[in-house]
C-alpha cells in the first residue's frame, strides 16, 4: 500500500510540474503575440494634414502601414510658400517648334538649364529622359541650353542622346527671367498652378525629383513636407530679405549693426568671378571662401565700429540747399 501511494504521490507531482511548466509556456508565448501586435498596431497611417494645408493644391495620398522609418527619419520635400509665378518664356526649340511655358498651364515644369560641355549636365540627361516618360501624363520638360552651337548641332546631340523634351537656347531675357542661372545644371520645379516651389543648383539623384515630383501631382509619397519663405534659394534677388547668411555669424551684432551688415552684403559685389553680391554668393555657394572671407571681414569692422552707414543722400541735399 506504500509503495501504491508513493507511486499515486510521483505521479501527481510530475502532472503538477508538467501543468506549470504549460502554463508558463502559454503566457510567455500571449506576451510574445502581444508585442509582435503591439509594434504594428502602433505604427498610424499619416494623412500629413498640415502639409495639405501648408501647400494648397499639393494633396498627398498617405503612406499604407509597413515597416517604413518613423516620420523624422524619411526624407524631407522643401517646397517655398507664396512662390512666384513661372516667367513667361516663348521661344522656338531646336527642332522649330514655338515653346511657350503658358502652354504648360496644369502640368507639373521642369525647367531645366544644362551645357553639352558640362560633365554634370551630360550626367543626368538619361534622368530626365527618364522621367518625363515615367510621368507623361502629369510633367513636361524644357532644357534651355546654354551651348553656342547652332541648332542642327543641338537637333543632331538630342537625336543621338533620344531626349525626348524640348530644347531652346538660352537667351539674355531667360538668363535674366529666372533671376540668373549661376551654375549649371540649375533645375527649377513648377507646380501645376505655375508656381516655381523649389530649384536644384548641381546634380541630383533622380530620386530627389521623383519625391518632388509625385507630391505635386498628389500621388503616393513616402516623404514629410516643410516650407520655407525665399531668402535667394529660388531667386537670388530675394536675398535682400534674408536676416541671416551660410557661414556668416552675425549673432554679435546688435540690431542696428546688423542691418548695416545685411545691407553692405547686399549691395558689394564678391570678387570669387561669380558676379553676384556677397549676400548672393553666400547663398547660391556656400563652398566658397572668398564672400565668407569678405563678410567676415565686414562682419570685424562694423563690430570695430570701423564702418556705419552713410548719412541719407537726402539729408546731404536739403543740408546743401
Amino acid at each position: 500500500m506504500k509503495r501504491s501511494d508513493n507511486a499515486k504521490g510521483t505521479h501527481a507531482g510530475g502532472m503538477k510540474r508538467f501543468s506549470t511548466l504549460l502554463a508558463i509556456g502559454l503566457a510567455a508565448l500571449a506576451l510574445l503575440i502581444v508585442a509582435y501586435g503591439g509594434v504594428h498596431a502602433s505604427r498610424p497611417v499619416h494623412a500629413r494634414a498640415a502639409s495639405q494645408k501648408a501647400l494648397g493644391d499639393v494633396k498627398l495620398r498617405p503612406v499604407p502601414n509597413s515597416n517604413h522609418a518613423q516620420d523624422e527619419d524619411q526624407p524631407v520635400i522643401r517646397f517655398v510658400k507664396n512662390p512666384e509665378s513661372i516667367p513667361l518664356l516663348l521661344a522656338r526649340d531646336v527642332e522649330g517648334n514655338v515653346i511657350s511655358t503658358a502652354a504648360y498651364k496644369g502640368k507639373i515644369v521642369l525647367v531645366n538649364f544644362w551645357a553639352t560641355w558640362c560633365p554634370p549636365c551630360r550626367e543626368e540627361i538619361p534622368e530626365m529622359i527618364h522621367l518625363q516618360e515615367e510621368f507623361k501624363d502629369e510633367l513636361q520638360i524644357l532644357s534651355v541650353s546654354e551651348d553656342d552651337a547652332p541648332p542642327g548641332a543641338m537637333r543632331a546631340f538630342a537625336k543621338s542622346a533620344r531626349i525626348n523634351y524640348p530644347i531652346v537656347i538660352m537667351t539674355p531675357e531667360i538668363e535674366s527671367d529666372f533671376g540668373g542661372v549661376a551654375a549649371l545644371p540649375t533645375s527649377f520645379l513648377v507646380s501645376k498652378d505655375g508656381g516655381i516651389v523649389t530649384k536644384h543648383v548641381g546634380f541630383y539623384p533622380i530620386e530627389v525629383f521623383e519625391r518632388e515630383i509625385r507630391a505635386l501631382a498628389g500621388m503616393q509619397v513616402d516623404a514629410r513636407i516643410e516650407t520655407f519663405e525665399d531668402t535667394g534659394q529660388i531667386f537670388l534677388k530675394n536675398a535682400v530679405n534674408a536676416t541671416e547668411l551660410p557661414g556668416v555669424d552675425l549673432s554679435h551684432l546688435s540690431p542696428q549693426q546688423k542691418q548695416i551688415a545685411l545691407r553692405r552684403l547686399n549691395s558689394e559685389t564678391c570678387t570669387c568671378g561669380c558676379r553676384l553680391t556677397l549676400a548672393q554668393c553666400r547663398i547660391n555657394d556656400t563652398a566658397c571662401s572668398t564672400s565668407r572671407e569678405l563678410a567676415t571681414k565686414i562682419v570685424k569692422e562694423i563690430l570695430a565700429g570701423k564702418t556705419s552707414e552713410p548719412p541719407a543722400k537726402s539729408e546731404d541735399s536739403s543740408s546743401t540747399d
